[in-house]
């Protein structure tokens, strides 16, 4: 799993490379050839900070955006199937939100520029968009090297801005501003909202459907590994794809083709986040109550549950972690920040506290110590949260000032389970290359 930590990549022309690359034909700056290391850039403290993106985890696909990672440069002698510490992507353009898919990345810009979202990395389901070769006008790309538009039906293209982009294992999700949301990719469940068709080919597709249906304008798209999850402006969510671990929380087990309302515990109550990656979901009220559903084979659910699934809402009562403001749910594990920006974790797996946790039914606190709070530092508290299906990331402080920096933890290439600190780069201080 490939990890992008916001911004993208100069323009370079495309060619046709090997098994089916798309690659630049243009020569790579000669830092791609140096061995990574910190670079130390002092700047005025009054400086703006500048939106980067740096990218770190699996590379073999080009999920990380560099082409010579995957097909070497002379001065290499083999690929590089890990980037292990975080590299800087080379861009251009004011990426606001990335997503992680399973072998490929999305980047898009809140602008108005015409073109709004970048793919790179595995594009046999089209994930990407359909990315046109130069050899043959009707063949797509099977995997990109590097960031690439995925053009978009938009009705007002100068208008309309990309608010979010979202990931499952061959399917990805585009939430805009003005015209709803976008699917494209895999539907062989219905995870792109749009009618199943048997032996449907998604290689090479030109399809990207506009999805309909929801009571209100979504304000934030999720996906699964085979599912989709919607939170509209109401606080409702909506679900479809695969449920045959219950994970669309619609009361059955099967395959659902368009978003449908979802209810059992969280009928009438107002969402404010909704969060899933494999094939467990769970929400936060407005209230700060968290709310879950599908997989429990982990324990992730069993505090309401001794079945291995769920499939309609449950609350979950976790009154002594406090007021809940954001919860991410990973593969096996599930991590939640209350409102004193503490973490608690639980299920199984790499849960942060050492290789002696790894299994939990109910919330543990990760030490504040391991995210930076001390007593020469006794402010310091997590502000944000994140997972993919094996790991789990922490943002301490205020990145919006520049200051704080990232924790992260999980396998099966992240250690022993303990909590380490990232620093990530900002305009001040320090910058990593």
């Amino acid at each position: 799993m490939s990890l992008a930590y916001l911004r993208l990549c100069t323009q370079h022309r495309l060619a046709l490379g090997a098994r089916g690359y798309a690659t630049p034909t243009s020569d790579r700056r000669s830092r791609e050839l140096k061995d990574e290391g910190p670079v130390f850039q002092y700047v005025g403290k009054q400086r703006k900070p500048n939106h980067k993106v740096f990218v770190w985890g699996f590379s073999y696909t080009g999920a990380l955006g560099i082409p010579s990672f995957v097909i070497p440069d002379s001065g290499r002698k083999k690929p590089r199937k890990y980037q292990l510490t975080p590299y800087r992507l080379e861009t251009e353009q004011q990426i606001s939100s990335a997503a992680c898919g399973y072998g490929f990345t999305l980047l898009s810009s809140s602008t108005k520029d015409l073109t709004k979202v970048w793919g790179m990395g595995l594009n046999r389901d089209s994930q990407l968009g359909f990315q046109r070769t130069q050899q043959d006008r009707h063949k797509s790309y099977d995997y990109v090297l590097e960031p690439s538009p995925v053009p978009l039906p938009l009705a007002r293209p100068q208008q309309t801005r990309v608010v979010q982009v979202a990931c499952g294992r061959a399917h990805s999700l585009v939430l805009t501003d003005s015209e709803g949301v976008f699917s494209l990719g895999n539907n062989a469940y219905g995870q792109c909202g749009r009618k199943m068709v048997e032996d449907e080919v998604y290689s090479a597709s030109h399809i990207i459907h506009k999805m309909e249906g929801f009571d209100s304008p979504v304000t934030q798209v999720v996906c699964g590994q085979d599912h989709s999850l919607f939170l509209t402006e109401t606080g409702k969510v909506y679900a479809c794809g695969w449920g045959a671990d219950g994970q669309t929380g619609l009361g059955h087990h099967n395959m659902c083709a368009r978003p449908v309302a979802v209810g059992g515990d969280l009928a009438g109550v107002r969402v404010q986040q909704v969060t899933t990656y494999g094939d467990c979901s769970m929400a936060v009220s407005q209230d700060g109550q968290l709310y879950g559903w599908g997989n429990s084979e982990y324990l992730q659910l069993s505090s309401v549950t001794e079945a291995t699934q769920i499939n309609s809402p449950r609350l979950l009562p976790f009154e002594k972690v406090g007021k809940v403001t954001q919860v991410a749910c990973g593969g096996t594990q599930v991590a939640i920040l209350n409102e004193r920006g503490e973490v608690f974790v639980w299920g199984y797996g790499i849960l942060g506290k050492g290789p002696n946790l790894s299994e939990s039914q109910t919330p543990e606190l990760v030490p504040p110590a391991l995210f930076g709070r001390s007593e020469f530092n006794p402010a310091v508290t997590v502000s944000r949260i994140h997972c993919g299906l094996n790991h789990f990331a922490a943002v301490t402080g205020d990145c919006a000032r520049s200051c704080g920096g990232c924790s992260v933890w999980g396998g099966p290439h992240g250690g022993a389970g303990q909590v380490c600190h990232l620093s990530v780069p900002s305009g001040q201080g320090q910058s990593l290359k």
